[in-house]
């Protein structure tokens, strides 16, 4: 059952940004060129290409926006449990970030150096000295966090294609084979893959996704405080609007992005259209939230968000889940199968696991009050030992 600070709408949109999520991991994992200027040479197929084109327009750089949105809408929910349990919420919030941040190093270190978890600890911090601005400063910062973004990568595009710098390719192509036979090493091999990746992807983090995640989190500190998704029926013209919106201007920026990321990604106008995907992706990942709201108002969209919401309930694990998974498919210390994997087996094994995950959060919320990291997220955030196993009456 859903309670008003616990709404099946918000766990099932979890859900779905996991879905999302995964199919953009699972690219990086089965291929270390995965993020490069050159593509795989060994999968440059019209089907490899095709596959590539679909994950960049629907996926990349906006199911991660996503889950942003859903963390700062689910800041106002820990917000009013701090208020019902009569605790102070700044204490308990620090306690929750540190818990995250460690969690999320732990993921970064050990499985995935994309990891998205430590960003979030760091910027939940600047969202809790930012919670008593109005609605309309907030909505003011994050558009402008988003505009100034994409006006920097995009001058930044315009001058490189001004003055183009040759691409070392051979340099590229050494970086990817070096760290293609890291990954298919030991465990020790990997962890100092991951570190070393870790020198580099903190630039990525910092001037490309953290503000823009940022933004995303004041947009759901604001739906959050007007319970927007609580109050579906009373937002049908929002849904509707934000639909309009993403389909007109946010999926055509989103075609450039993904037709000039795969079909020219040694080009300088790659920046450029980097800086479209930055301007547009908030604009397509509206879209989903307004079609997935309007969706589960449906009968048809009843039945996805009851199969949905157990697996956003329990999305930190998941998401960890995820990442062991497919490390153990792709790293040396499992089947060590990077390179390996054509892109469109990658998204079947990316969806047979989210299956997987479905089945299993079901059974597991039928069963335990949280998943296994959000018990322990819990424990450090509160500091007592949370309920473990649901009554037997609430099964």
């Amino acid at each position: 059952m859903s309670t008003p600070d616990r709404i099946d709408d918000v766990d099932a949109l979890r859900g779905f940004a996991l879905l999302g999520i995964l199919l953009v991991n699972i690219m990086a994992f089965a291929s270390a060129f995965y993020g490069l200027e050159i593509s795989d040479p060994a999968f440059g197929g019209i089907l490899d290409r095709s596959v590539h084109f679909v994950i960049a327009l629907f996926f990349e750089m906006k199911f991660y926006l996503l889950f942003s949105f859903l963390f700062g809408y689910s800041f106002t929910l820990q917000m009013r449990s701090a208020e019902k349990s009569g605790e102070a919420f700044v204490p308990r919030l620090l306690r929750r970030q540190m818990g995250l941040w460690l969690i999320g190093l732990a993921h970064a270190v050990l499985l995935f150096h994309g990891d998205i978890l430590t960003t979030y600890a760091v910027l939940g911090i600047v969202l809790l000295m930012l919670r008593n601005r109005s609605d309309g400063a907030l909505f003011r910062l994050a558009k402008w966090l988003v505009l100034i973004l994409a006006v920097v990568w995009g001058t930044l595009g315009i001058l490189i294609t001004l003055d183009p710098v040759p691409l070392d390719r051979s340099a590229i192509l050494s970086a990817a084979e070096a760290a293609e036979i890291a990954f298919q090493g030991d465990w020790q091999a990997v962890i100092g893959q991951h570190l070393t990746e870790l020198n580099s992807v903190w630039i990525i983090l910092v001037l490309l996704q953290a503000p823009c995640a940022l933004a995303m989190f004041l947009l759901g500190l604001i739906a959050g405080r007007r319970k927007t998704l609580a109050r579906p029926e009373e937002n049908t013209a929002l849904f509707q609007r934000l639909v309009r919106t993403g389909l007109w201007i946010g999926l055509p920026g989103a075609v450039i992005y993904a037709y000039v990321s795969v079909e020219m990604p040694e080009s300088p106008i790659a920046v450029i259209a980097l800086s479209i995907g930055l301007a547009t992706g908030p604009l397509l990942t509206g879209a989903y939230v307004g079609a997935m709201m309007l969706l589960f108002g449906s009968e048809t969209g009843h039945s996805l968000r009851n199969l949905l919401a157990p697996a956003g309930r329990m999305a930190l694990s998941n998401y960890l889940l995820q990442s062991l998974i497919a490390a153990l498919i792709f790293h040396g210390y499992g089947l060590g199968l990077i390179g390996q994997v054509a892109p469109l087996a990658s998204v079947l094994i990316a969806l047979a696991i989210f299956a997987a995950q479905l089945f299993v959060s079901h059974w597991w919320m039928a069963r335990f009050a949280y998943g296994p990291l959000e018990w322990i997220l819990r424990f450090i955030t509160i500091g007592r030992v949370p309920q473990w196993r649901r009554p037997a009456e609430a099964r």
